[in-house]
């Protein structure tokens, strides 16, 4: 059986009293989550919150509790997702710098997905992490050499897999839900709907923190082994502390900043019916949880966004507000280069100067 690493709460803190390195790569990863929570966990709850199925307050205090579930209950069966953001890049070598590169991938993931917040754009932060991370990798190795292929290609299936998937499940679902109560009462099936969109919503929630847990979770522990000469751990075990404070800190950045995305996603973009939120959280959730099982990354927000656009385009094409989704998407597209790029050049200037 194969030894997995792990780091007890207490002896986080003996290293962090001692480790000033350490202590910032913490803070600016803790960062990174509570911008997650403002920026990709309001998708999540947004549906519910547009139709009043639940008032924002009480949705995002569901959505702690369930992004917390979805971090314990899905890393307890397995952490696929943590570990494929793991490996899928190297910051080996000299292991001072790549705990600067790391903090410079940290650095430029929490200065780009704040602008996107600042405007109202839910850009995907797991894609910004991705390539984050990817371009300080590349800075750290002067080459391409510090990319995983094998593991990176999984993001590339998570692209087709949230985006096309999530239309399709989401156009499914709305199509399927109104050809089953065609001939059924409207009104006692929108009693029905705003509680099936509240399980919906917990669905989502929970497997956020199925999905995006994990991911920070990761990166978490790797700054610590980074920091602590342990830069060639590969196998780890995630600890219940880190469970409890990444969505602790993912729920306080939803009530902070979360309804921006709210009114974009679940207001602006298409005029939901409480029928149709049902349908995207439930095609979204499904697509979600297929995603964490076969340990592909995927963005919820991609994914959510995406089922949201097919529930609206069920019903007709007009009903779907293109111009959102024009921003939206070019947010999306230039996520990828433009997060990489500012990573790569943040962790260039940090190694000179420390």
């Amino acid at each position: 059986m194969v030894n997995r690493m792990s780091v007890s709460l207490t002896e986080f803190a003996s290293m962090l009293g001692s480790n000033p390195m350490l202590a910032i790569t913490a803070l600016l990863t803790i960062g990174v989550i509570l911008v997650n929570g403002w920026t990709d966990a309001p998708n999540a709850i947004a549906t519910c919150v547009s139709t009043r199925a639940m008032k924002a307050g009480a949705a995002i205090a569901m959505a702690a509790v369930f992004n917390f579930l979805g971090v314990l209950v899905m890393t307890m069966i397995n952490s696929r997702v943590a570990m494929t953001i793991y490996n899928m890049v190297d910051f080996g070598g000299n292991e001072q710098d790549a705990t600067i590169a790391l903090c410079a991938a940290l650095f430029a993931i929490v200065a780009w997905a704040t602008a996107a917040w600042k405007f109202g754009i839910p850009t995907s932060e797991s894609h910004a992490l991705i390539a984050g991370l990817s371009g300080a990798a590349i800075a750290l190795h002067g080459s391409f050499a510090g990319i995983n292929p094998q593991e990176w290609v999984k993001v590339i299936y998570g692209l087709v897999l949230s985006t096309v998937l999530g239309f399709v499940a989401g156009f499914g679902a709305a199509r399927l839900i109104e050809w089953i109560c065609r001939r059924m009462d409207r009104r006692k099936t929108t009693v029905f709907f705003r509680g099936g969109q509240i399980a919906g919503a917990a669905s989502m929630a929970f497997m956020h923190g199925a999905q995006d847990g994990q991911k920070f979770m990761s990166v978490f522990l790797l700054g610590i082994f980074l920091s602590s000469g342990q830069g060639e751990v590969s196998n780890f075990a995630i600890p219940m502390w880190l469970m409890i404070l990444c969505s602790l800190v993912m729920s306080l950045g939803t009530s902070i900043g979360g309804y921006r995305i709210i009114k974009s996603v679940g207001m602006d973009m298409v005029r939901l019916e409480t029928y149709q939120g049902f349908a995207a959280d439930i095609g979204a959730a499904a697509c979600l949880l297929l995603s964490s099982v076969t340990g592909v990354p995927v963005s919820t927000t991609h994914t959510k966004t995406t089922a949201i656009m097919g529930v609206g385009a069920s019903k007709r094409l007009s009903a779907v507000n293109w111009r959102i989704v024009k921003e939206m998407t070019l947010a999306w597209v230039l996520t990828f280069p433009g997060c990489g790029l500012l990573g790569f050049l943040v962790a260039e200037l940090f190694m000179a100067i420390f």
